[in-house]
């Protein structure tokens, strides 16, 4: 019988279960304000129990551990330091930097996070997901999207409750959204180097606690968590959270003892001389070779689908879940997900590739799991850029067959969290990240985007006129595409970062979605995509024979034209002989568009 871990309640009693192997002693400890009770666990194994002859619902708790403090041979153990459980779902207080989360000896009660004792939660009903291969999902930072929200009250502003309101989800339904996307919800600690900066992480891709909701943006916990997703299901769209699972916020070998690192270092993945593997380039690499980490996972999965409803995830840096420590597309984390009954049906969103040996394995994940295809979004930027072939065009708005084969697995998308914004994409030829306190060093260097004369705002028409008509062009090639598109939130109406293309530290007005100023043609031009692609069924318009492509002057396409940068349009007719949907684009134009052919009179 598996032993379930962290704290649960029953039978009038509370029983808590941890994981540490190597932990010579290990105490629960109780807090009362700031009073702390210890009490001694009881070794069973790897495991460590206790029990309370009471139900506590509600009681704040962490552990400490005794036993070896020999950081270069990977054990971390100072009964100093308060531990957050690996199992909490609901902490009483954020993560903060602080010197003494690094230093052996000195106390971090007054500063971890205590967890607290869930109540009984309640199952959400199972259905199928929300959510169809096709459809749009739309990418949201939690706080920054309603932050500036004029009609979200200003309690619900930055939280999760926010998406749930009547304006955000008339909002979806008016684009088209299949699917909200959340980044990490999950509790998170700032980078060691942002608070000397006054800077803070506004993102969240810094996890502590793997399923324990940020209590910044999830006050509410799991009941709020449960009945936003509740609301949008009734608006019909699906809720898909953005989770990491390839490192966590207690970093390198200077950062901080704060959960696994002073309960399990083995959970982290560790070169033959001890030194940590930076896989992530975040300091460490989650080790998912061992069986208590995809545990560890795979509960956290559970807990979200049976307590919360979500209708999928999106696995950041997802290739880490492959490694053990090579990539191996048979890796045992998906034949578990794939063999799980509440997980097999769920959506699963691969971001295909880290910073490690091999990392990128775009097109290698499993073939019901959808995949990240950045190569869409530098092909497309490249052509509307005017330096990128026709043909490598082509390729990606017919679903990337020479990547994914006949399966249409492609996740489409112009700009995500990570880079410019579609606007900026227009606007700017170079990042422009002065403000995270880098030297404009951090962020991606080569972004394939353009400025249209001049670099950053301008007031000249022509240049405007040109940036819109770019923004649109990118707009209507994403939309017309074979596969699952994807828009990052405000990049229908021209959200701007100021060219910032690396905005993961900014919780400010650069990171905050601009509502007032948003650009109301823009967004009307992106719900007439999204209804013209629903028209079409999403994934009905199909590239394959007997389609026929053909040059803007009527005749087919040869191989020097697909190669030629010169090329400027195309047309493709699915099926000469019945009435379909055609799609012409010409750069020179800027034009992309779908027109409906009638079938050939029979004479």
């Amino acid at each position: 019988m598996t032993r379930p871990y962290g704290a649960s309640i029953g039978r009038g009693r509370t029983r808590f279960v941890v994981r540490s192997p190597e932990a010579s002693a290990l105490w629960l400890c109780l807090f009362d304000g700031d009073a702390e009770r210890r009490i001694a666990m009881r070794r069973d194994g790897d495991d460590w129990l206790a029990e309370l002859p009471a139900e506590v619902p509600g009681a704040r708790y962490g552990y400490r551990a005794e036993g070896e403090w020999a950081p270069d041979r990977g054990h971390w153990f100072d009964s100093a330091k308060l531990l957050v459980d690996p199992y909490a779902i609901q902490l009483d207080r954020r993560f903060f930097q602080h010197p003494s989360l690094a230093a052996f000896g000195e106390d971090t009660a007054g500063i971890v996070p205590r967890a607290i004792v869930p109540e009984r939660l309640p199952t959400v009903r199972r259905r199928k997901p929300r959510f169809a291969r096709g459809d749009l999902i739309y990418e949201v930072n939690v706080r920054g999207f309603s932050m500036q929200h004029p009609d979200v009250p200003a309690n619900l502003r930055g939280t999760v409750a926010a998406l749930a309101h009547p304006a955000v989800i008339a909002h979806l339904k008016e684009i088209g959204v299949g699917a909200v996307e959340l980044m990490p919800v999950v509790a998170w600690i700032d980078e060691r180097h942002l608070p000397p900066l006054g800077l803070t992480n506004a993102w969240g891709y810094n996890p502590v606690a793997l399923m324990a909701l940020d209590p910044g943006i999830c006050p509410g916990g799991v009941t709020e968590l449960r009945e936003m997703v509740s609301a949008l299901h009734k608006a019909g769209i699906g809720v898909i959270l953005d989770l990491v699972f390839n490192h966590t916020g207690e970093s390198d070998i200077h950062g901080g003892v704060l959960s696994l690192r002073g309960l399990d270092n083995a959970a982290y993945a560790h070169a033959p001389d001890g030194s940590l593997i930076n896989d992530t380039g975040c300091g460490n690499t989650l080790d998912f070779a061992r069986p208590a980490l995809r545990a560890l996972v795979l509960d956290s999965l559970r807990h979200f689908v049976r307590h919360c409803g979500v209708d999928g995830f999106r696995f950041d840096l997802a290739t880490i879940m492959a490694r053990g420590p090579g990539f191996s597309e048979d890796a045992p984390i998906f034949a578990e997900i794939a063999a799980d009954p509440l997980l097999a049906d769920r959506v699963l969103i691969a971001e295909p590739w880290d910073i490690g040996p091999s990392g990128y394995q775009l097109g290698r994940f499993p073939q019901n799991w959808l995949e990240w295809n950045d190569r869409f979004r530098d092909d497309v930027r490249r052509f509307w850029r005017g330096d990128g072939a026709i043909g490598a065009l082509a390729t990606r708005i017919a679903g990337s067959s020479d990547i994914f084969g006949k399966d249409c697995r492609s996740v489409n998308f112009l700009a995500a969290h990570d880079g410019f914004t579609l606007a900026d994409t227009v606007a700017y030829a170079e990042r422009h990240n002065h403000a995270n306190g880098e030297d404009n060093r951090d962020g991606h260097g080569d972004n394939q985007s353009w400025n249209c004369g001049t670099e950053g705002p301008s007031s000249d028409p022509a240049i405007t006129a040109r940036r819109q008509a770019d923004q649109r062009a990118l707009l209507a090639t994403l939309f017309a595409s074979i596969g699952t598109v994807m828009l990052t939130a405000g990049d229908e109406f021209g959200r701007s970062q100021a060219g910032n293309n690396n905005a993961y530290c900014q919780d400010n007005s650069i990171g905050w979605i601009d509502w007032q100023n948003r650009d109301r043609q823009l967004e009307d031009f992106v719900a007439a995509l999204a209804r013209a692609r629903a028209a079409r069924g999403g994934l009905a318009m199909e590239f394959r024979e007997p389609g026929v492509w053909r040059r803007s002057d009527g005749n087919e396409m040869t191989t020097a034209d697909w190669m030629d940068p010169l090329t400027d349009g195309i047309a493709y007719v699915p099926d000469p002989s019945a009435a379909s949907f055609a799609l012409s684009l010409s750069r020179r134009e800027g034009l992309i568009a779908w027109s409906k052919i009638p079938a050939p009179s029979k004479t």
